[in-house]
Order: C-alpha cells, then structure tokens, then sequence
C-alpha cells in the first residue's frame, strides 16, 4: 500500500522538524506538508526531510491545508492517506493500528479515538467541550463516536477522492464526518494516545474556539 502522510502547518518551526523527521525515520517516506501561509521557517525546516513541500501564501485555515494536501497524495498514487499533526500530539507509532482495518478492506476510514484508551490525559476543559461535540455530532451527523475533532485519521483512497473538504477553517473536522455519512463510507474508531505538552496546548484549539466552532456547525447546518 502506498501510504501518503499529509500535515497542514501553520508557524510551526519549532515542532515540524521533529516531525517530519520521526515519521521518516520510521519508513514514512511519503510526506507531505502543506505550510499554510506561515510567517516563520516552517517550509524551509520541512525540506531538510521531505521534498514534498507545498505553501499557501496566506492562511487559509487548517481544512484548507488538509484538503491540498490529500489532493497532492491522490495526485501521486496514494492508497492510503493519514492526516497528521504539526504540533507533536500525534504519536508515529500509533499510525499502523490506524492504519490496518482500512489496510485490511474493513473501512473507508479509520477514525482515532483519545477515550478507547487511556494515556491521553485529555485537559478538563477540553474533554468537557469534546463531550459536547460527541453529542452535536450525533444529533446533527448521526454518528455516534467517543471523540470528535481528533485530527489523526486514515483514509482509503475511495474515502478521500468522495469526501469533500468546503470549510476552510476548524469546522472541517466535522464536515468530514458529515462527509462519511452522507456518502455512506464505513468507519470505525482506533484507539490513539494523544501527547498534550505546553507547546501544543499553547498552539492548539482552546475550548473557547471549540464551542465557536460547535455555533459554525450549526449555522451551516441550518443553511
């Protein structure tokens, strides 16, 4: 399988490096990196470990990124894309459980959970607003899922040539579940550790942006 890594960054300079470098390092060759309008060296840090570079010239958001990235790793042959973040939460090693059931031909894409497990030690406030999400998503979407808003997912070549990416900014994440249940592609949810350091809290989504993003749901819903 030829499996695509696509990472949207935004002034990343201080994580991308690192990155990149540990999912290289264990045989990913195939990364891509979408610096989405940054002011400072990410793209310049990103090609000292991977050719495949591409640069908004302003910022478009993060659903931007992700959507010219997966259409750079379609444009190249991929079987299997994995989305993946710049801020090191997202640990390498938990990619071929991800990656596996959609591998295997069980599911079109394979979501990350941070509650199937333990390890996460997801911020209080921060799982109270994903616990809210959990509920809008199957409200709104009907789709029932323990995380919503978990950016490390893996997508069959199918999944990502059908699910269309509109929203530019965080309101992506729910667009494509919206994506997945309207176009009837199989899922199911892996577990995954994600790493909560200062850095990538600092450089995260706060849960005041994630209740704004929660309004924009609703608002497009309505439409």
């Amino acid at each position: 399988m030829n499996v695509w890594i696509v990472i949207a960054a935004f002034n990343e300079e201080h994580s991308i490096g690192s990155v990149v470098k540990e999912l290289v390092k264990a045989g990913y060759k195939n990364v891509v990196v979408v610096d989405d309008g940054s002011k400072d060296k990410t793209s310049e840090i990103a090609k000292k470990f991977t050719k495949h570079v591409v640069r908004h010239e302003v910022n478009q958001g993060q659903g931007a990124g992700l959507r010219t990235g997966i259409n750079y790793a379609l444009r190249h042959g991929a079987d299997i894309i994995v989305t993946f973040d710049a801020d090191g939460q997202h640990r390498v090693e938990d990619i071929p459980a991800l990656i596996k059931p959609v591998v295997d031909g069980e599911v079109d894409v394979a979501l990350g959970s941070r509650f199937l497990k333990g390890g996460s030690d997801v911020p209080f406030f921060r799982k109270i607003t994903l616990k809210i999400g959990i509920l809008v998503v199957w409200l709104f979407y009907g789709i029932k899922l323990t995380d919503v808003h978990n950016g490390f997912r893996a997508l069959s070549r199918k999944a990502a040539e059908q699910i269309e990416i509109t929203m530019n900014r965080m309101e992506h994440a729910s667009e494509i579940l919206s994506e997945i249940k309207k176009k009837h592609l199989r899922y199911v949810e892996v577990p995954v550790v994600i790493k909560y350091t200062k850095y990538s809290q600092e450089h995260g989504q706060s849960s005041w942006n994630a209740l704004k993003i929660f309004y924009k749901m609703l608002v497009h819903k309505l439409k």
